[in-house]
């Protein structure tokens, strides 16, 4: 199995569904990415700030594995790494199986703390008709999987690339399942 790598980096300064690509981002501690529309101490993605403007931003930093656009791909949706908004393509990494709290080292200095998933919504079918259920599977107790990434929130900062290796540290105690924020 491939060791853990950063394959791509977005950021966008607007509140737009698709980030941008980039030769590398910044976190910053206790924000996020550097210039990016959803940085912040508090909540920034739209539908959050009408229920509560001084939320805690557990979605500083959003994640998706490259598999998912493998996979997503192979069934006919055309989708590229930053297309879903988030900040960090990964690849070799299973995110959506790591439990609250992982904390991951990417490249030299920057360290994320997992928060929870990102709960697909109907942006994805404006995005492609589609796209929503099939960021969603059934495990096989019948329960709902939701692949369309992880949230994070910045514990160390610094500059992040592709091919800046990952380093995943596991909490301390009983694993708890990454939930939606």
């Amino acid at each position: 199995m491939q060791a853990p790598v950063v394959s791509a980096v977005h950021a966008s300064g607007l509140h737009s569904f698709s980030k941008f690509t980039e030769p590398v981002i910044r976190l910053i501690a206790g924000l996020g990415v550097e210039g990016d529309a959803h940085a912040g101490a508090t909540i920034k993605h739209r539908s959050r700030v009408a229920r509560d403007p001084r939320a805690p931003n557990l979605r500083q930093v959003h994640l998706i594995h490259a598999e998912l656009f493998d996979e997503l791909m192979a069934d006919g949706f055309a989708v590229w790494p930053g297309d879903l908004g988030e900040n960090l393509t990964t690849r070799g990494l299973n995110l959506l199986g790591l439990p609250t709290g992982t904390r991951l080292h990417l490249g030299d200095m920057a360290v994320i703390e997992l928060t929870g998933l990102r709960n697909p919504c109907s942006q994805l079918d404006r995005f492609q008709a589609g796209l929503m259920a099939a960021t969603l599977a059934r495990d096989a107790q019948g329960g709902l999987v939701r692949k369309a990434g992880v949230m994070a929130v910045v514990h160390q900062g610094g500059e992040v690339r592709a091919g800046d290796g990952i380093r995943v540290v596991l909490p301390a105690g009983e694993p708890q399942r990454l939930e939606p924020v």
